[in-house]
């Protein structure tokens, strides 16, 4: 394949992306006085329960409905591409894997929560982010750096916990239709109230595209490529549905459950298999119960289930289906004013259901877990321990402290430690003739330091990590199986500002990223697919009825195997975005995105959109 960006004009975007993200406390100071950023609002994802973005001692950052609907993002790849401390892996466009590295880690280090359910497909050890519509969704919280502590396997890179809509006040229908480039078609609904002592909501998506030949063909050796020549378009379809409600019977009692379910139809391009038919559903529920202001109970429980039936043309190849149910019984008691303890109990259970046969297809873990979070004066502190035992590979410990000092009234400096683990997944433990059932969790390592500072026009942080990972899974040519003998670094530093002033909304970030395969053949090598650079930058102003935007994104190069022997180039994208309001409730958008048709691969061989095009007429009464 051609390509037409040069190494040197990637590198250029890559630079002038970079360049503007750490101007940018500069030109926020500079900038005059205008409405302040709010960021002053509640995130439960770090800590397990309600805290202020302000008060939490670990990264957060918090994509919120406005934010989902003014960047005009098409799904979650798009919408977290070049975010402080996201890598973005995808092979060939909407509705294919994607996979997300986070700080580094690999991308099965990285957990999913939906409505505070856990996600994730226990065979393949990966949540299938292409699936979950954005239409569905409200907020999404990123927390970065391990959290095992609180939540257990997988957090080893941090958290991504998605919200479905939830409805704010009155009675608030809505519809949106859109349509563009590549044939894509997308439609929605939905309709939500909220009343003194009750919710409820409903929401129904729609999006099909015939998309872009996905891979660019077999390569050389056979392995390095799709297996295959398929020069076609890789559709992707995908129905949506998205139900809850809540109800509180009390000021002490309450009740909420929600579910969504996803199903899927996505071609890509291979020797095997060419057709996947998928589902994604989460189902669950919490049960709430506060008899004093000092004491809150919560009872949650749901379930996941990640499917897939695979065809080579009509041909069926295979399914595989994982159900993922889990609880957990958890209590937050206030000692005193800014001291709060939380302890809880989860339960986990993974099932696999296949035509291949595995030798498990079940296993349970049970844990245990206490945090603690206190606030001295100018100083705050936190400390969080959690025991795992897991009907597979036995009982694991992992803990986290982290402290902060607000100086000079708008600073703050925090300093962080954890530990954390992954599991090993279905396929790594059982599959035939590859999986190894002795295999032990991969382990890690984490000191985190962090400076930040929140004024009335601008907000900036900068974090940096070193994170040592061990006892990584990995294959072993000298049993011809899995086995835990990896060891990796992964170190860097993230920048992240917001601001608003004069009708300007702007968000930034860049992040330096250091990887590198510390032991065995490849020791030295980075890690791959991870960028080392990367930065984004959003940029949106009012003018009257009219909105105009535009998002920069740039990456570095990367590596795309363990050998270092395949480089992809960096690149640089922009999007442009308007909208006009009809009226209050009824907006029409307009979006193109990659402006300038840059050719670029996040995966060897795999192919990613060129330029696109898309119209979106919403309507959304103003409550």
């Amino acid at each position: 394949m051609s390509v037409r960006n040069t190494h040197a004009t990637r590198a250029l975007n890559l630079s002038f992306a970079i360049a503007c993200a750490l101007a940018l406390p500069a030109a926020a100071i500079a900038a005059p006085a205008g409405d302040a950023t709010d960021l002053d609002e509640v995130v439960v994802t770090a800590n397990r329960t309600a805290v202020s973005v302000n008060d939490t001692l670990t990264p957060v950052d918090v994509l919120d409905r406005e934010t989902i609907q003014r960047s005009q993002a098409r799904d979650l790849n798009d919408l977290l591409r070049g975010r402080a401390g996201i890598t973005i892996s995808n092979q060939g466009g909407a509705g294919k894997l994607t996979t997300l590295f986070l700080r580094g880690s690999e991308s099965d280090h990285v957990l999913v929560l939906v409505d505070g359910i856990r996600v994730g497909s226990p065979t393949s050890g990966l949540a299938a982010l292409q699936d979950l519509p954005l239409a569905l969704i409200d907020r999404i919280e990123i927390v970065r750096g391990p959290r095992s502590s609180l939540y257990g396997a997988d957090a080893i890179g941090g958290v991504i916990q998605v919200f479905t809509r939830r409805e704010k006040q009155g009675f608030a229908p809505r519809v949106h239709v859109g349509g563009g480039s590549n044939d894509s078609l997308e439609f929605g609904t939905g309709f939500g109230g909220r009343s003194e002592r009750g919710w409820f909501g409903a929401d129904y998506s729609f999006r099909k595209t015939e998309g872009i030949n996905a891979c660019r063909g077999a390569g050389f050796p056979v392995f390095a490529g799709c297996f295959t020549d398929e020069p076609d378009r890789d559709g992707y379809e995908n129905h949506a549905l998205s139900l809850r409600g809540g109800l509180e019977f009390n000021e002490q009692w309450s009740i909420e459950g929600q579910a969504l379910r996803a199903e899927g139809e996505n071609d890509y391009d291979g020797s095997f298999v060419n057709r996947s038919e998928t589902v994604q559903q989460v189902i669950g529920g919490k049960l709430q119960w506060r008899p004093s202001e000092t004491i809150h109970l919560q009872l949650l429980a749901g379930r996941n289930v990640d499917s897939s039936d695979n065809f080579l043309g009509e041909v069926p190849m295979g399914f595989f289906k994982t159900d993922r149910d889990s609880a957990t019984l958890q209590g937050d008691f206030t000692l005193a004013e800014g001291h709060v303890l939380t302890a809880g109990f989860d339960w986990l259970r993974d099932r696999v259901d296949s035509d291949t046969v595995y030798d498990e297809s079940e296993r349970d873990n049970k844990a245990g877990f206490v945090q603690y979070q206190g606030r001295f004066g100018a100083q705050s502190f936190e400390a969080s321990l959690r025991r795992d035992d897991n009907e597979q590979f036995g009982g694991h410990t992992t803990g986290g402290a982290a402290w902060g000092l607000n100086f000079a009234e708008r600073w703050r400096v925090t300093v962080g430690y954890g530990t954390a683990f992954k599991a090993p997944t279905f396929n790594e433990l059982y599959y035939p003739f590859f999986g190894n059932a002795t295999l032990r969790p991969e382990e890690s390592k984490t000191w985190e330091l962090g400076l930040a500072y929140r004024g009335e026009r601008f907000n900036a942080r900068i974090d940096g990590f070193d994170t040592r990972a061990d006892d990584l899974i990995t294959y072993d040519s000298s049993i011809n199986l899995p086995n835990n003998i990896d060891r990796a670094r992964m170190r860097g530093a993230e920048i992240g500002i917001d601001t608003t002033f004069a009708q300007w909304t702007l968000a930034a970030s860049a992040s330096v990223l250091d990887t590198e395969n510390r032991v065995g053949f490849y020791q030295g090598n980075d890690l791959p697919r991870r960028a080392k650079h990367s930065a984004r930058i959003d940029l949106d102003r009012s003018f009257g009825k009219f909105r105009f935007g535009a998002t920069a994104v740039g990456s570095g190069s990367r590596y795309d195997d363990v050998a270092n022997s395949t480089r992809l180039g960096g690149y640089g994208t922009l999007d442009l975005r308007a909208e006009y309001a009809i009226t209050p409730a009824l907006s029409l958008q307009a979006r193109v995105a990659n402006v300038f048709d840059r050719e670029y691969e996040t995966s060897s061989y795999f192919n990613q959109p060129g330029r696109e095009w898309f119209l979106t007429l919403r309507y959304a009464p103003v409550n």
